[in-house]
């Protein structure tokens, strides 16, 4: 009954947009417990928050778009190889907010601290997926959640992907895992959220293919490991049937989350209608809360076997080719990050308004460390952060929301972030909208200032940049339509230039985006479409396509008295021709570039999924249009998706 849960939380859907058709909002219930019931008899529940939020979730158990490749959704595109280096063709600016280190291409398969759920489950719940691809790629992921009393819960995520890759030194091989637990006492009054958060990912890099026009001499290339690579020299070790290239590129992380409150408040006491239970209710008044965070990030790029002309437009050095000479540079951050807030509630608990405002201090530690030395920066700052929230309890009421986070002191003084949001449900007749703003100041990241081998050196310096966006979205249930539309100013934009060189576009400009989704079904057929369409201003230095869709046809019916379950159909996607980014080893990021036009054929899939009782699978064919048109799709310029393949995946969910 379980599709992974995880993944849910970590997919980027559009900000501001709605939660999906799938998987709707409910009001959060799982703290009514009483005093005198076996809470371990209950039927199974099993809901997920966020932190200090009364918004639960339930888990998404569609079945028509199981098979879609988790992380990824909807409109990522990564270097053709399952858990590489991944840009959005929906463009979302870097967040960014206080000194930041700068690398986000692994950002969709990391587990991040500040956007975990925290479960709520009355039975001890198990759930595990496994997904088998082309050329012996992997994907694992395990969910333990329990309940240790029915107001604590402790749950364990962790999730794998090792893929070897279609083309030759291309693998990549990621290891995550989180650690979070929740607690409230049982008057209400204390709580508790806590995470540990690891993640390791490690890509090999192999440059891209020399020549695109080789794809399709199917005679010569047939087997893809054979097409030359720009770093076809840096073999230097065999697994298996697939070989280790000697350019790499490693992120890894560690975090440590502690949020707990204590409020002041009335305290009812709410019996049953035959008065044999009772459970508590807190209207909250008054409270304080404190937050620290613990974070430790490295960055590695490493070449051991180096090439002159591999570096040639960065520096001029010649390098021997005997793989004797190593390019080296690691990037490390430290951060330690504490705030202290006073919080006020006014009205009724079903229309409850939240305001908080306190202190922040933050300690950041950058470090660069190469071969033959190292260098490093601190940076000591101080901020006032504000939040305003009002969530929807009942049908027809406002929700709103806002936050302000201003930087005092340090070289972040003046950076800020300014966030509010408001809309209202319109019941299920009419459906739910949202508007809202976002402003972010801030300084240029650290790895766009300064970068550093035993051989060179680079830095930059850069004016502070300025995003804002507003935005409106609407959702309706009932129609099962989603929709909204954004508009982005962006003021001093900082970027890789087309010679992978940190750079700064000065004049503000545009980015509009409308985005759409619409689901009709007619008796067992359900048409599910997507659409996006995206337009910037001037002469930006940004790799956008105008047009984006996801079209999928499929028919879900039940079988054998509904003990068995299926979905299957074809599915499509495409986008407009442009000039997609390029994407540079060196510095591990997607760079701008004007010459190469992606001219990509509609991506087409098959697949079957089905369903019986708490087990699911699916078996899909991928890239399906290589079938009748001899071309590759072109993920990234050097990059291409693989051939036709097949796939198959299952998840298990066990309850005790």
């Amino acid at each position: 009954m379980l599709c992974s849960s995880n993944a849910m939380a970590q997919i980027q859907q559009p900000p501001g947009a709605a939660p999906t058709l799938n998987n709707i909002p409910q009001r959060d219930t799982s703290l009514n417990k009483t005093n005198n019931t076996d809470w371990k008899n209950e039927n199974v529940r099993l809901t997920f928050s966020r932190a200090y939020s009364d918004i639960a979730f339930v888990p998404d158990t569609s079945l028509r778009t199981f098979h879609r490749r988790p992380f990824v959704q909807p409109w990522h595109r990564t270097l053709g190889n399952h858990g590489s280096a991944a840009y959005n063709g929906l463009f979302t600016p870097e967040y960014r907010v206080g000194p930041t280190s700068g690398y986000h291409v692994f950002d969709i398969y990391r587990y991040n601290a500040d956007s975990l759920y925290y479960y709520n489950t009355n039975r001890p719940y198990s759930f595990f997926q496994y997904q088998l691809g082309p050329k012996l790629e992997q994907t694992a992921h395990i969910l333990h959640t329990q309940n240790v009393r029915p107001n604590w819960n402790i749950a364990f995520e962790y999730h794998k992907i090792m893929s070897p890759g279609n083309f030759l030194l291309q693998r990549i091989l990621h290891d995550n895992a989180n650690l979070t637990t929740n607690y409230q006492s049982p008057r209400q009054r204390y709580k508790l959220y806590g995470a540990i958060v690891y993640n390791n990912m490690q890509q090999d890099e192999n440059g891209g293919i020399v020549n695109e026009n080789q794809l399709d001499s199917n005679q010569l290339y047939g087997d893809r490991r054979t097409l030359p690579v720009r770093f076809g020299n840096t073999v230097f070790a065999n697994e298996g049937d697939y070989q280790r290239s000697a350019v790499s590129n490693t992120m890894r992380d560690a975090s440590l989350l502690l949020q707990h409150s204590y409020t002041f408040g009335r305290i009812d006491t709410l019996y049953s209608d035959d008065s044999t239970r009772y459970s508590y209710q807190l209207n909250p008044r008054f409270g304080i809360s404190h937050r620290l965070q613990i974070s430790n990030e490295r960055h590695r790029y490493k070449d051991v076997r180096s090439d002159s002309a591999r570096y040639a437009q960065f520096f001029n050095r010649t390098l021997r080719s005997d793989g004797q000479d190593s390019v080296v540079s690691e990037q490390r951050w430290k951060r330690i990050d504490n705030r202290v807030m006073l919080n006020s509630f006014i009205g009724k608990r079903e229309n409850l308004l939240s305001f908080s405002a306190g202190l922040g201090n933050r300690v950041d530690h950058f470090n660069t460390h190469f071969a033959t030395g190292n260098r490093s920066n601190d940076i000591l700052s101080n901020y006032l952060i504000g939040e305003l929230n009002k969530e929807i309890h009942l049908a027809g009421q406002w929700f709103y929301n806002a936050d302000a986070q201003i930087y005092l002191t340090g070289e972040a003084a003046g950076n800020s972030s300014l966030r509010a949001e408001a809309g209202k449900d319109l019941g299920p007749v009419l459906g739910q909208f949202k508007v809202g703003f976002q402003q972010r100041i801030n300084n240029a990241p650290y790895a766009y200032t300064i970068y550093q081998n035993q051989y060179d050196t680079i830095q930059a310096s850069f004016n502070k940049e300025s995003v804002s966006l507003v935005s409106a979205t609407y959702a309706n249930y009932r129609l099962k339509l989603n929709g909204g539309l954004r508009n982005y100013v962006i003021g001093n934009y900082i970027y890789l230039d087309q010679k992978q060189m940190p750079a700064q576009y000065g004049p503000a400009f545009n980015i509009t985006q409308v985005w759409v989704q619409k689901l009709l079904t007619w008796k067992r057929f359900v048409l599910d479409n997507e659409l996006v369409y995206q337009q910037k201003s001037g002469e930006a230095p940004i790799n956008i396509p105008t047009i984006m869709g996801r079209h999928q046809l499929c028919i879900e019916s039940p079988l054998f008295k509904s003990a068995l379950i299926v979905a299957t159909g074809v599915e499509v996607r495409y986008h407009s021709n442009f000039k997609g980014a390029g994407y540079s080893p060196f510095f591990n990021r997607f760079y701008y570039q004007d010459t190469d036009t992606l001219r990509n054929p509609l991506e087409t899939s098959i697949f079957f999924n089905f369903r019986v009782k708490r087990f699911r699978a699916y078996i899909m064919g991928d890239q399906l249009q290589k079938l009748w048109a001899n071309k590759n799709v072109i993920a990234t310029p050097g990059y291409p998706m693989p051939d036709f393949s097949i796939r198959f995946g299952f998840t298990w969910t066990l309850i005790n």
